[in-house]
């Protein structure tokens, strides 16, 4: 059987974290993808899973911290700094290569890199939830920095699916 997920019947977000010197200027945010496709085959336990992305679909629900709250213009700046700069309009997709009970390993691309990862996945009663870290600099991505390098992205950011 073959479960099917999107923005439809499930969140898939990415959480940052700011770090840095002038890290009180910045934000952790809360980004939510918008236009995703997942895949979950299950014969009694899971067997395989999938995931694609449209990195352009990343857009800010919430913005902590700061010295000033996230206004439209900004989140504006934050969305075209991402698909420019960080994610730079690239593909996203995630194969399983093997499930272990809830243990998933598998492949995840970013952009033009391809890189093995691991996570726990809990699938129960047709629900689904998945927590991730991704260090952006293992897929040749540079973490925005800005005020010349004092305010940035950490370079480990968390990546959560969960069915509603």
């Amino acid at each position: 059987m073959t479960q099917r997920f999107g923005p439809d019947n499930a969140t898939l977000t990415v959480q940052t974290r700011r770090t840095g010197a002038a890290a009180k200027a910045g934000h952790d945010l809360l980004l939510l993808v918008t236009r995703w496709e997942g895949e979950l085959e299950v014969d009694g336990e899971p067997v395989a899973a999938s995931l694609t992305a449209d990195s352009t679909s990343l857009r800010v629900q919430k913005g902590e911290g700061g010295m000033m709250p996230l206004g439209d213009d900004d989140k504006a700046n934050i969305h075209q700094t991402i698909d420019d700069e960080v994610l730079k309009r690239g593909d996203i997709a995630f194969r399983s290569t093997s499930i272990d009970g809830g243990r998933v390993q598998g492949e995840l691309t970013l952009g033009s890199t391809t890189r093995p990862i691991a996570f726990d996945l809990d699938a129960t009663e047709g629900k689904v939830a998945a927590t991730l870290t991704v260090t952006q600099s293992d897929f040749g991505m540079k973490p925005y920095s800005a005020l010349f390098g004092t305010l940035k992205v950490h370079d480990e950011v968390v990546v959560s699916l969960q069915s509603r």
